[in-house]
Order: structure tokens, then C-alpha cells, then sequence
């Protein structure tokens, strides 16, 4: 199984991304984490990266383009694979197909989360990472049980620097320039599957399995 996640930031698709690998048994590809942890690392990459990152915009498709292709030419994805965040422009979505025809293999779903704006900035902007362990919580829905505090490890939670109101709506204005497009773009090869994502966490995830089934 070879699927891939759209929808704007905040709609949850890390979240579902994790449980339906599990279900599938397959490798989960996010492009965020991949970034973040060139950018811990202080890479050349993860420097070019944040600059853009910071201020709401996508990293350039060229660079994209070359971490993905080398991650699913690794061992661990024969069996299939789940991108979350990845593609997002039609560049970066005509590269994929041409390195998915190379290989004989082709895209078998790609789910389509979808949320208001309204919900999106409330979501993020209640989102807190730990600067210790890298665990995620977010107000609206797990409060810590010591305010500030990661319940996994006592470190301090901290707003990323793309979760700020401002930052979050020119996320969206990006998105709804340059990815958007994609639903299009897929709807003609007719695999997309649109899901409502405003429901909890279990009820988003019960929806997506059904389409996949």
C-alpha cells in the first residue's frame, strides 16, 4: 500500500498518518519530522530550510525532491509507505510520479483531510512541543498535568515558530496557493478520497479506513 496524505496544517494528518501506518504495516514518511531533524542538526539543509519555514513558506521543490528520493530508495519502504506532507505542489507531485514509474510502482490512494480555517488556527496555535523529548500536545484536547511541562519527560513545552497566528495564516494562504492544485491534479487520476476532518481523532481515523477498503 502506497498512499499519501493532503490537507492544510492543522487538519491532523500526522496523527492519522501514525495509525493507519500501523493498521497497513507500512513505513510513515513525514516530510516535517525529516526537516526538523536536519534543522536540530544545524545541516546546510536544515539551515536553508528554516528560513523559510519560519516565515510560512515551503521549502523549494528542488531540495524536497532530493531527500524523498533518496528516503524511498532505503529498504525499509518495498513493503509500502504513508507521505505526510509530501508532495505539495504539482513539481514536486510530477517528480514522485516519475520516480514511483521508474521503480514500476504507483500511488494507490491519497486522502484529502479537510477543515475549516477557523478550526485550523485554533488547533495550531494550541499546539506545544517539548524542547526536550520532541513530544507533541495540544491544549484544545491533552492539557499537561503541570502547565508548561511535557508529561513524558518534565521538559519545557514551547510554541513552534510556524504555530503563531500570524505564521499560521500565511501557511494557509501558501497552502491554498500552491498545494491546493493537487486535489485537481489527483482527482484526475481518480485515487483521491475526500475525509471530514473535524471529528475526533478515532471517528476521522474509522472514516479514512472505510475509503481505503
Amino acid at each position: 500500500m502506497r498512499l499519501i496524505f493532503i490537507g492544510p496544517p492543522g487538519v491532523g494528518k500526522g496523527t492519522q498518518a501514525k495509525l493507519v501506518k500501523e493498521y497497513f504495516q507500512i513505513v510513515h514518511l513525514s516530510t516535517g519530522d525529516i526537516l526538523r531533524k536536519e534543522i536540530s542538526r544545524g545541516s546546510n539543509l536544515g539551515n536553508k530550510a528554516k528560513s523559510f519555514i519560519d516565515r510560512g513558506h515551503l521549502v523549494p521543490d528542488n531540495e524536497l525532491l532530493k531527500i524523498m528520493s533518496k528516503r524511498l530508495n532505503e529498504k525499509d519502504v518495498k513493503k509500502g509507505f504513508l507521505l505526510d506532507g509530501y508532495p505539495r505542489t504539482i513539481p514536486q507531485a510530477q517528480g514522485l510520479d516519475v520516480f514511483l514509474h521508474q521503480k514500476n510502482q504507483k500511488i494507490d490512494a491519497v486522502i484529502s483531510i479537510e477543515l475549516d480555517n477557523k478550526n485550523i488556527i485554533k488547533r495550531l496555535s494550541s499546539r506545544r512541543s517539548c524542547e526536550k523529548c520532541g513530544n507533541i500536545t495540544n491544549l484544545l484536547f491533552s492539557l499537561p498535568k503541570m502547565e508548561g511541562v511535557c508529561d513524558k519527560c518534565d521538559g519545557k513545552l514551547l510554541q513552534r515558530s510556524d504555530d503563531s497566528e500570524d505564521v499560521i495564516i500565511e501557511r494557509l494562504e501558501v497552502y491554498n496557493k500552491q498545494t491546493s492544485p493537487l486535489l485537481t491534479y489527483y482527482q484526475k487520476k481518480e485515487i483521491i478520497k475526500k475525509v471530514d476532518g473535524s471529528g475526533n481523532i478515532d471517528n476521522v481515523y474509522k472514516i479514512i479506513l472505510k475509503v481505503l477498503k
